[in-house]
């Protein structure tokens, strides 16, 4: 679901392609963030998502991995959180199966835009 124009440090508004950017990276496991509730998986490997927003979580509960909403509810400390997400990488990297992976989310998007960079040039050679 486009997120709107594309925008310099956000070349891909497509969070299916994006997945598949940070896979092409070298991720073996991607770490999703929504507060909205988007529900990607991946077809090349897991999606751990973790959402924020208490509400879509419940309205969610079956497609997301971590409820980091508890932080803004106070009902867990960031640390808690935090480690229970690491736990979760670990088990998902031993072969355990995400939400997405429980449903068969096999989203696959492969990026075609181009455009040019309205921001600074990070690279020397096309400075």
């Amino acid at each position: 679901m486009p997120d709107g124009d594309v925008r310099f440090g956000f070349p891909n508004v497509n969070d299916s392609a994006e997945i598949a950017e940070l896979i092409a990276c070298g991720s073996h496991v991607t770490l999703f963030s929504t507060g909205r509730g988007s529900v990607v998986g991946s077809a090349l490997a897991p999606v751990i998502k973790v959402c924020a927003n208490p509400e879509t979580y419940r309205n969610l509960r079956d497609d997301m991995d971590v409820d980091a909403g508890r932080i803004l509810e106070g009902r867990r400390t960031l640390d808690e959180v935090g480690d229970e997400i690491h736990r979760l990488t670990l088990r998902v990297g031993a072969g355990e199966r995400t939400a997405s992976e429980a449903l068969g989310h096999q989203e696959f998007v492969l990026g075609y835009k181009s455009f040019e960079p309205i921001g600074p040039v990070c690279h020397p050679a096309y400075a």
